[in-house]
């Protein structure tokens, strides 16, 4: 399976326009649009030809204050054609500070704990995620620390790391 099957198969379902093509590294990645995510998830793990099986990873890149802010990547990987791919959608919030997404655990069982790392991290919302607890923080914490709004010495909700960390000599 090579790059331009993939980008012909995936033109001709959603047509050419509303994908956006590159390669970086000799990996070919595409964006696509965030109402599409769900669609495109699904026939790239069902095509018999792609068989993108495995989600390896799922994160998000915050390029504030640029909107759209956030752009969501999933790293793919074909077991059966040993081929990696990656997918890529902006998001934005909205006017209540929410970005939100559909949730592709329906697709890929891999991407519950991803996702919910990246929600917690960036704030944003998957939307019917079977299980969109936090992870990583304390339950309390409403920051969201990899944001670039996020303040570099924390804030007054975040506990003082510093001085609590024990420096072993």
């Amino acid at each position: 399976m090579n790059d331009d099957r993939i980008r012909a198969k995936l033109s001709e379902k959603f047509g050419p326009d509303t994908l956006q093509f590159q390669t970086v590294f000799d990996q070919m990645s595409v964006c696509v649009p965030p109402e599409l995510i769900l669609d495109i998830c699904f026939f790239l793990r069902d095509d018999p030809e792609l068989q993108f099986d495995f989600l390896s990873f799922v994160g998000a890149v915050d390029y504030y204050p640029s909107s759209p802010r956030f752009e969501l990547v999933y790293q793919l990987y074909s077991l059966p054609n040993v081929k990696r791919f990656r997918l890529k959608t902006k998001i934005d919030e909205t006017d209540e500070g929410q970005a939100s997404i559909e949730s592709v655990c329906k697709v890929w069982p891999t991407a519950d704990w991803h996702e919910r790392e990246t929600a917690e991290m960036f704030g944003m919302v998957f939307v019917n995620h079977p299980d969109p607890r936090k992870l990583l923080l304390p339950d309390e914490w409403q920051e969201h620390p990899l944001r670039k709004d996020f303040p570099l010495l924390g804030t007054e909700d975040t506990p003082d790391l510093p001085s609590q960390i024990k420096i072993l000599r």
